[in-house]
């Protein structure tokens, strides 16, 4: 990433930060204290970096995108909180999840408190558009969701049924990251389509990379308990293209799905060819992400862009 703009991401990183503290550390302290845990794990704080890299180099980082950062922030802590609910999980971030640590009803509270605080940051920059952008993508979330319960343990399930899960579950928050860096940095629509479009299959990429890695990673690599995907009956795109290569993988995947032997379950799709096709999909996301910005993008520079891509791919690499 050039400096300057690693400069300016940093900064407004480090200005995000700042503002998440503040109104996460304020309410009840029965749910700003589990709350405040979940923002002290840290992550990588991708979706606040695409606000800021989707906005015009010249542009000063003002309320208005710090606003917009901690937005899309709040509103993925929200989701991981309400995600580990689902999935009973134990560890996030090599730390205990809020459901294991506080139980499942302040789960759900801490879950609903974040998404409030989202969109009440959000309301600050006077943005109605913004707003209905992150309204648009909280419910593509929840029906993302609902298609994951719905898809439990069903090894018939479509590589394009998946892909659609994975667009409204986690792209669609990528590319609302995007949106609301050109809404509000006064960037052109096409150019907010470009950059949808590349939030979308960066997204998509992420996705799949970490549906990889749930099946070839130890805990201490990624924080989570190996093989989550498989206890909790999630059927991923490496399984799919695994099952598709070798149907009677089905079987096995299901008797994991069931509480079977899931670590050797995982280290032989780890090394089957279905999960080195499912990184090859990954690959051409991120393909498609740098042909989004090859164009010129309004005063966006397009490098740091194309940086969280290929970063994207490193750490999975």
């Amino acid at each position: 990433m050039p400096e300057a703009a690693a400069e300016r991401a940093l900064e407004g990183l480090a200005a995000t930060e700042g503002l998440l503290a503040d109104v996460v550390g304020h309410g009840p302290r029965a749910v700003t204290r589990p709350a405040g845990q979940t923002l002290a794990a840290g992550g990588k704080r991708l979706r606040p970096l695409l606000v800021f890299c989707s906005s015009p180099t010249e542009r000063p980082l003002d309320a208005d995108l710090v606003a917009a950062a901690a937005s899309v922030e709040l509103i993925h802590m929200a989701t991981l909180v309400h995600d580990d609910i689902l999935d009973a999980a134990d560890l996030r971030r090599g730390r205990p999840t809020v459901v294991a640590a506080h139980g499942a009803s302040r789960a759900v509270q801490v879950g609903d408190f974040l998404f409030a605080r989202a969109f009440s940051v959000l309301a600050r920059t006077g943005s109605a558009d913004a707003v209905r952008v992150l309204a648009a993508t909280s419910l593509d979330l929840s029906n993302g969701e609902l298609l994951q319960g719905r898809a439990g343990h069903d090894v018939a399930l479509t590589e394009d049924a998946y892909l659609e899960r994975c667009r409204m579950k986690t792209a669609s928050l990528f590319a609302a990251s995007c949106r609301l860096g050109c809404l509000l940095g006064g960037a052109s629509a096409e150019v907010e389509r470009r950059l949808a479009r590349f939030g979308t299959s960066v997204g998509l990429a992420f996705q799949i990379f970490d549906d990889i890695l749930d099946l070839t990673a130890t805990a201490d690599a990624t924080g989570k308990t190996r093989g989550a995907d498989l206890r909790d009956g999630t059927v991923t795109l490496p399984m799919i293209l695994a099952m598709r290569n070798e149907p009677g993988l089905a079987a096995r995947i299901r008797d994991a799905h069931r509480g079977g032997d899931v670590d050797a379950v995982c280290a032989e799709l780890a090394a089957h060819p279905g999960t080195a096709a499912a990184r090859e999909r990954a690959l051409g996301f991120i393909a498609d992400a740098r042909d989004a910005v090859e164009a010129p993008l309004d005063g966006i520079d397009p490098l740091p862009l194309a940086a969280i891509a290929d970063g994207v791919v490193d750490r999975y690499s």
